[in-house]
């Protein structure tokens, strides 16, 4: 069976290839936003097989799986491993076109060394072959973020957790790179949670301060947000399906609040209302500590209901919403803006259509003091892909200035996914050697291949301040 020619893959000419050998493939990663477990790493944890350390929680393959007509059993079912690492393998040769493809042969090859393509034919050799390899404390969690030079993770995290984990891992000398948490306060904007009230008093909890009133939360978030300050937090992080821009005042944001708390129906307009309040003072708190505030934008959760009823949240049945965001963007940035006090903002959407949008309307808020202050962030979810990628850098590049990007990030809950930056190196090698063939840039390697290492890695570095 003929290998994937891994060492081209992506790379359509000698400029892209010179790019990427020379200037973009030995620099570090800077992976600022995942959804890794700190007490993985805190415990430095030793994967059993190769169906926990890649399959357990990945809703990409999860998807591809179900499209392809697996029983449900073999994907997140009571399946043997093996059996579940079998099905799986039977379905890599009908991924063509799909990055599942080249993410699969990627990952065997840069964590295994292995370059033989997956099918059902050689799935247990391969099996077997990797879980020996399991074995190598260069592949715990600790040693896979060295393997592949991570210098910064940052997970995501609720404001009412303790950073246990992330005090151990600070403490742990076998792990190297700096872990922090993200700030992550989705279920406070929560309104119509099952458990709001419940939820909120436990970050009272973990706050040491009553939350009865809406005054006494906001002061609670202040609290947990300097106590991730004090632990390296130094971004927060928001997920929405549309965004909500629906001005209120304190006393609207109160009243509403009271009304939640007391288990009262909520209409969407009030919980707009709230939403948008609490935002703006969240986000006045994180520009007064210096924090980067991203915001993931266009999600629809959830939608299988059935599987919603035996599955759970967060199983693999979420998609794209499409809707209008230019109004309510443009006037949640300019309320910040209008006192100084928006922070570092990165907008993620997606709904790929927005990222002329997007690019244009962060050019509306840029400041004195930091370069490619506010960010058209990378391609996300669905869009995390060849396609994906060259639209987000194309709108990027045409409408904003792609030499201050903050680069990729793996956005993932699996210590396999780190090869998702080499892939992202690789699209962008191709575009700007495409530009150079093209004739758009010139030939000059060191001046190009210094804004390649600089969106790779420097970027990020001098934007995030984490150390």
């Amino acid at each position: 069976m003929s290998r994937l020619d891994i060492d081209n893959l992506l790379l359509n000419s000698n400029s892209a290839r010179k790019l990427y050998y020379d200037y973009a493939e030995s620099m570090p990663l800077y992976d600022y936003h995942n959804h890794l477990s700190p007490k993985d790493i805190a415990d430095n944890r030793q994967f059993g097989n190769l169906a926990e350390v890649w399959l357990e929680g990945d809703h990409y393959k999860w998807r591809a799986m179900r499209w392809l007509g697996v029983e449900e059993e073999l994907i997140t079912g009571s399946a043997p491993p093996e059996e579940k690492f079998a099905a799986w393998a039977r379905c890599v040769p009908k991924l063509v076109g799909n990055p599942l493809y080249h993410w699969t042969h990627l990952e065997l090859a840069r964590y295994f060394g292995i370059q033989e393509r997956l099918s059902g034919d050689n799935a247990m050799k391969i099996w077997h072959a990797c879980n020996e390899k399991l074995r190598d404390p260069s592949l715990t969690a600790g040693g896979i973020l060295a393997r592949f030079k991570v210098k910064v993770a940052c997970t995501t995290d609720d404001p009412a957790d303790t950073l246990e984990f992330h005090r151990r891992i600070q403490r742990n000398p076998e792990i190297n790179a700096v872990v922090a948490p993200a700030f992550r306060p989705d279920r406070v904007l929560d309104l119509t949670h099952a458990d709001f009230a419940g939820y909120i008093r436990q970050l009272g909890e973990a706050a040491n301060h009553a939350v009865d009133t809406y005054e006494e939360l906001l002061e609670a978030l202040k609290l947990r947000i300097q106590y991730f300050h004090d632990h390296g937090c130094r971004l927060s992080d928001h997920g929405f399906g549309a965004f909500p821009y629906e001005p209120a005042s304190e006393q609207e944001a109160a009243a509403i609040y009271a009304k939640a708390m007391a288990g009262d129906p909520i209409s969407q307009q009030e919980e707009a209302k709230y939403r948008t309040y609490t935002l703006l003072r969240l986000a006045v708190m994180y520009h007064d500590l210096g924090w980067a505030m991203q915001l993931h934008i266009g999600a629809s959760r959830n939608n299988n209901a059935r599987m919603l009823a035996k599955l759970g949240k967060d199983s693999g049945y979420d998609s794209i919403l499409d809707f209008h965001l230019a109004a309510s963007l443009n006037g949640f940035l300019s309320e910040l803006d209008k006192d100084g006090r928006l922070p570092k903002t990165i907008v993620y959407s997606l709904y790929s259509s927005h990222y002329e949008m997007i690019a244009t309307t962060i050019g509306n808020f840029q400041s004195a003091g930091v370069e490619g202050k506010l960010q058209l962030g990378s391609a996300w979810w669905f869009h995390d892909q060849k396609e994906g990628m060259l639209k987000q850098l194309t709108a990027l590049s045409s409408m904003g200035l792609i030499s201050t990007f903050v680069g990729m990030l793996t956005d993932s809950r699996s210590f396999m996914s780190f090869p998702r930056h080499e892939y992202f190196r690789r699209v962008l090698c191709r575009l700007f050697g495409d530009w150079i063939k093209e004739g758009e840039l010139p030939a000059d390697y060191d001046y190009i291949g210094g804004i390649i290492q600089d969106i790779c890695y420097r970027n990020a570095e001098r934007y995030f301040q984490i150390h």
